[in-house]
């Protein structure tokens, strides 16, 4: 998910965002503008670049599977779709609490109701996402076991980052009272995966070109 997504949730909304007070999270964001929007413009730019990610892996791992590449791709392109409407409705709140300039009161219940209703959802739309980007790391996995070009224990690291995803963000819904938040962890396979990208990555394409010409070429007919 990139440096931008971690910066914003780690950092950003947590200090912000202050869960059950509403009025201290207005008073936060007011006080802190800038930083607000920097978060939310980092999320928006985060789930730009997914497509662009989603379209690169596709190309990528094409070779070892063309059909369940695709569907790979698809399922990180379902959950940016998602997503994307996270950021859309911090903007939103911004404009509720007013721009640089003009800053209204918003003091009314409805105002702060409708607020914390945005924020609220905004998080609980991106947990849905992230399931689904959790069946995307594990069909990345897969992907990447079966390859000849990245190494498995890559593909078995995106298998358990993909499970976590799943566990941990389903845990609202099916479990609410069991605390699976240790379970983050697991989410540092994906950021190996990246990092292994960015060191190795040159050498992919190497590897890659020498899988599709042994894909393409005829096989021999036994005697």
């Amino acid at each position: 998910m990139g440096f931008l997504t971690p910066f914003a949730e780690f950092f950003v909304f947590p200090k912000l965002v202050v869960r059950g007070d509403i009025e201290q999270t207005v008073l936060n964001i007011r006080s802190n503008a800038t930083l607000f929007l920097a978060g939310a413009f980092a999320n928006l730019t985060t789930y730009i670049l997914d497509v662009v990610v989603a379209w690169a892996l596709w190309v990528l791992l094409k070779p070892v599977d063309p059909s369940l590449s695709m569907l790979t791709a698809w399922f990180r392109l379902m959950y940016t779709a998602i997503a994307l409407f996270g950021p859309l409705k911090l903007f939103t709140a911004y404009r509720l609490l007013g721009t640089s300039g003009s800053v209204p009161a918003a003091s009314s219940v409805s105002s702060y109701d409708q607020i914390e209703l945005l924020l609220e959802s905004s998080r609980h739309e991106w947990g849905i996402g992230l399931m689904l980007f959790g069946i995307h790391l594990i069909l990345l996995g897969y992907l990447a076991y079966r390859s000849n070009f990245i190494p498995r224990i890559l593909g078995v690291l995106l298998v358990v980052a993909g499970l976590g995803y799943a566990v941990v963000n389903l845990g609202p819904y099916l479990y609410p009272s069991v605390d699976v938040g240790w379970l983050s962890i697991t989410f540092f396979g994906e950021v190996i995966f990246m990092f292994w990208l960015l060191v190795r990555g040159w050498k992919i394409s190497e590897s890659a070109a020498g899988a599709r010409a042994a894909a393409a070429e005829p096989r021999s007919v036994g005697r």
